[in-house]
């Protein structure tokens, strides 16, 4: 048997390719090396423009010319990158070394020794990571997971008034509204998206053991303090003023802890919807030319629900030992994290195609009103509950006499199928005024939902 061509080994830049490509911009090799190529170019400005070490300012189509290296970086940079760490086996001297040679042929060979300047490797590093996840969460992850939101809201609103059988213990339970159960999905999915737009990125930038070290060496004078704050606030990070060699990384770890728990939010609405499915709630709307099963031509399977669950515990798998390894270092500096943070697009892109797959799948299905309600009609038993509360809120009124009202219920519901002609004969004979009994003739199943419809208001 002959090899086969190269492959791509991930289901995420083979199958699924399609769903995270945009993640690729940001979280790829590809994305960090122009991330890196960015820092350090932006960092050779800062040292002109404050004209620094003999430096003097570079003239605006210089900036420019500098800047368009991010601009344009494309599959050449790439390759020549690829074969500049063939040499080197350091994938930031390869860097170092691509800016010095694009410095040579932009006629500036005189800050050449400005390249990386006073830099360690996690100097570059950290802050290439910091604006890539940054990017990534913010342009494609977040308007990815919004839609999701947006989506569960308009199902809220149009499903407002469906009543619902609810299952508590999967067993039948007070009434609900369809409407309101997606509202509790929105509400829950919100406030984590809050927690996880409010997450600060930090960079550090203070040479190799967070001392400054190297800099003051080379001139004292300066508050080098100061110019690090500087120079990483510009780049849109928040400063992290105390490090070892490393960023800590503790910001990322409350990232993708937030992302993990949003990521289990939505397996939990994934599994709700899948059993709404399996109960004839919800009904699949058939795509043109798909097929449910290879033998069982009749099958509409639930499989954007399906493939969105696997994704998901994939994805919080990978955050959650992102987030339990990245936050340990030993010492000042070792390399775990080096090989780890190279998975971090494998994590938001397995969560990315589960947030593609549930989108889709919110808009092939449909609520299936007739089965609602024959569900509900089929459990009058339900309304116990509101029998027994309002008898008791009676009884402590001083209007009635009526003796544990709790027992009276168990006895003729629990375990057993009653129908409204048995509770409307039961209502009928107790012992209450006629408002609270006309109050509980009056209640259907379907009817018995509180405020269910006037929560999902609350979205507004």
């Amino acid at each position: 048997m002959s090899p086969l061509p190269v492959q791509p080994l991930s289901p995420l830049d083979g199958r699924y390719r399609q769903a995270v490509v945009t993640l690729g911009e940001h979280l790829s090799e590809a994305g960090l090396n122009r991330a890196r190529v960015h820092v350090e170019v932006e960092w050779l400005i800062y040292l002109t423009d404050h004209e620094l070490f003999g430096s003097s300012k570079l003239g605006q189509e210089q900036v420019a010319s500098l800047r368009r290296l991010v601009v344009d970086f494309g599959q050449a940079d790439i390759d020549e990158l690829a074969e500049l760490e063939a040499t080197t086996r350091h994938d930031v001297k390869a860097i170092e070394y691509y800016v010095r040679k694009r410095l040579s042929g932009l006629g500036l060979d005189r800050i050449a020794e400005l390249t990386h300047f006073a830099c360690t490797s996690e100097d570059i590093n950290n802050l290439a990571y910091a604006i890539t996840i940054g990017d990534a969460v913010r342009e494609v992850w977040l308007p990815k997971f919004r839609a999701v939101v947006a989506a569960l809201q308009e199902r809220a609103l149009a499903h407002r008034d469906d009543s619902m059988l609810a299952h508590t213990h999967g067993q039948p339970a007070t009434p609900t509204t369809v409407g309101k159960e997606f509202a509790v999905f929105v509400a829950r999915l919100r406030r984590l998206e809050t927690q996880i737009d409010a997450v600060e990125v930090l960079g550090k930038f203070s040479g190799a053991t967070g001392t400054f070290a190297a800099h003051v060496a080379a001139d004292p004078t300066q508050d080098w303090p100061a110019i690090s704050e500087e120079f990483v606030t510009s780049l849109g990070l928040v400063w992290n003023p105390l490090t070892t060699q490393i960023e800590s990384h503790d910001w990322q770890a409350e990232l993708y802890q937030r992302v993990s728990h949003a990521n289990r939010v939505l397996h939990n609405l994934c599994t709700d919807v899948w059993t709404y499915i399996s109960m004839g709630y919800f009904t699949q709307i058939p795509q043109a030319g798909t097929t449910g099963s290879s033998t069982m031509p009749h099958k509409i399977n639930p499989i954007r629900f399906e493939n969105a669950e696997a994704n998901l515990e994939l994805s919080s798998a990978l955050l959650d030992s992102l987030a339990q390894t990245l936050v340990t270092s030993r010492l000042q500096r070792d390399l775990t994290d080096s090989t780890t943070q190279r998975n971090v697009g494998v994590a938001f892109g397995h969560s990315v195609l589960a947030l593609d797959n549930i989108q889709r799948g919110l808009g092939e299905i449909a609520v299936n009103r007739e089965a609602l309600a024959a569900d509900l009609d089929s459990n009058w038993e339900v309304l116990g509950e509101a029998i027994q509360t309002v008898i008791r809120a009676e009884v402590s009124a001083g209007r009635s006499s009526i003796s544990d009202p709790y027992a009276m219920l168990k006895e003729l519901t629990r375990g057993k199928k009653v129908g409204a002609a048995e509770l409307a004969a039961f209502v009928s004979a107790l012992d209450l005024e006629d408002d609270a009994k006309n109050r509980l003739l009056a209640l259907t199943p379907a009817g018995y939902v509180g405020l269910a419809s006037e929560l999902v208001d609350r979205l507004a």
